[in-house]
């Protein structure tokens, strides 16, 4: 099912030097080539065929026309024939809005016992392109390059990925984060600029004290609170002292009545992602626990001790994936099983890990939570299915903002953790635990990342090119000799480039 309010335009490049017919066979393909990506489940936005441009007035007008479109969330370029590409020039650099080089071909073969030079003038995009690129690259545009027949399936998977990676680039530039509280203190990474975040991604990061939050907090005799404690009795499994009558009910109920309050809060100011933590919770009787799970559930992005960072990127990555099987959470390195045949990490975080990955149906539990000082917790309790994953997160150098990305395989876990009451997830980190490791540290990685079964690294890559934000992968092919020179290099060229933008 393609996503709603965003769409993605098709322009084709072209000039009159072919006469109008060549010009109206241009039109017919480009229509043709726009259809088949609409209808392409790999994009999961509709597809809408533009103009065919060309002139430098008429590359303008449409540029203007996308940047001025709330829906538009991207273009894709496709010079079908010889596109002089100085034409190109004044309304690309007026363009605010990600575009991906589309370099392939209406004609999948070349038509060998017919092909005449009507047709060599006509199908010109092998050199049109080649045109289009020198031009993009001598203004250092932002820009992704995908090479291949429009038809085929790898193709159009990379372009589903550029189109996710548009989808958050969209996300980013309106989005809005609430921190309840500061800064967990005495912590480095989850601190970080808010103006520079504002000129890099456009989204805004307001704190507000605890208080704010505890005056949306309803009475337990709310009627919202019961018809939420019943909701959870009927999607969750619980034990009966959790139930209404039962001994621990009434730390249930505190939850609801956080969860409301939070909701209220949020929807009020048009918060689509936020921040708590535990070191300031005046007012509230519990450390939101089942109340940030099911926020984020809801698509909500969440960072612990106020990392307002990770918040804005588990919301934005859960807007890149919503089409997709899987989620995305916020996530946290906890501790080390170091079994040199078998080394695994447990992700997991005091209470607020997301069910969007959870394997089965979640359990609703109240435990002590043994730090904040304040009422046990309730917070729902789950495993993860083994699936390929991976942890981003994203970090300020004082002088740029830096993704990290590791790929990661998600594994079932030997034993139960019978005493373990939070959500968890297992996972051994590419290409292993030392090299993975290793790599995070060098490159200042933080505690905090986005987990995700959903989100591709490709489409990452190409979010983080529409951010000119700096990007790390460790992977299966990572050694730390090799990834300590990437840094070395990445730290040079940010030094010298001409914009101070990565």
């Amino acid at each position: 099912m393609k996503q709603q309010k965003r769409t993605l335009w098709f322009v084709t490049g072209s000039q009159h030097l072919y006469g109008e017919q060549t010009l109206k066979q241009v039109a017919a393909d480009a229509n043709a080539i726009a259809r088949a990506l609409n209808d392409a489940k790999q994009i999961p936005l509709d597809v809408t065929a533009g103009p065919v441009v060309t002139t430098p007035e008429e590359i303008r007008t449409v540029c203007g026309r996308a940047n001025a479109d709330p829906e538009c969330v991207g273009l894709i370029l496709w010079m079908h024939t010889f596109s002089p590409a100085k034409m190109w020039v004044t309304g690309l650099l007026s363009l605010n809005k990600p575009f991906v080089h589309f370099h392939t071909q209406h004609n999948r073969d070349i038509p060998w016992d017919t092909i005449d030079m009507d047709f060599m003038n006509l199908n010109q995009s092998a050199h049109g392109g080649r045109e289009f690129g020198f031009v993009t690259s001598r203004l250092e545009l932002p820009r992704t390059v995908i090479v291949g027949h429009w038809s085929e399936p790898t193709v159009l998977d990379e372009l589903g990925d550029w189109t996710r990676a548009a989808i958050g680039w969209d996300e980013t530039r309106q989005l809005k984060v609430a921190r309840f509280g500061d800064n967990m203190r005495q912590v480095a990474v989850t601190e970080g600029d808010k103006v520079a975040a504002l000129a890099r991604f456009g989204y805004e990061v307001d704190g507000f004290g605890i208080g704010d939050l505890v005056a949306m907090v309803p009475d337990a005799d709310d009627p919202a609170v019961r018809a939420l404690t019943k909701e959870y009795e009927s999607t969750y499994a619980m034990e009966a002292s959790l139930r209404p009558g039962g001994d621990r009910h009434a730390d249930v109920v505190a939850q609801a009545r956080i969860e409301l309050g939070m909701r209220r809060f949020l929807e009020a100011g048009d918060y689509r992602a936020f921040t708590t933590t535990f070191e300031d919770l005046h007012g509230l009787p519990q450390l939101p626990g089942l109340a940030v799970q099911r926020l984020m559930a809801d698509g909500y992005g969440f960072g612990g001790e106020g990392d307002w960072k990770t918040s804005a990127l588990v919301h934005v990555m859960k807007v890149m994936g919503s089409d997709r099987p899987g989620g995305t959470s916020f996530m946290e390195d906890y501790t080390y099983h170091m079994d040199p045949a078998n080394t695994l990490v447990l992700g997991a975080h005091m209470l607020e890990i997301c069910p969007s990955i959870a394997s089965a149906k979640p359990r609703l539990e109240v435990h002590p939570l043994s730090i904040g000082g304040k009422d046990d917790p309730a917070r729902l309790v789950f495993n993860v299915d083994p699936a390929p994953a991976l942890n981003a997160t994203l970090i300020d150098l004082g002088s740029r903002f830096r993704m990290i990305v590791n790929e990661v395989d998600a594994v079932a876990s030997p034993a139960e953790l019978p005493k373990l009451p939070v959500a968890r997830v297992l996972w051994r980190p590419a290409p292993d635990l030392r090299t993975a490791a290793a790599c995070w540290i060098y490159a200042g990685g933080a505690h905090h990342t986005s987990f995700t079964t959903s989100v591709s690294t490709r489409a990452l890559e190409m979010y983080a090119e529409m951010a000119r934000i700096e990007f790390l992968l460790i992977d299966r092919d990572t050694t730390v000799r090799e990834f300590r020179k990437e840094l070395r290099w990445n730290d040079a060229a940010y030094r010298l480039s001409s914009d101070g933008r990565f």
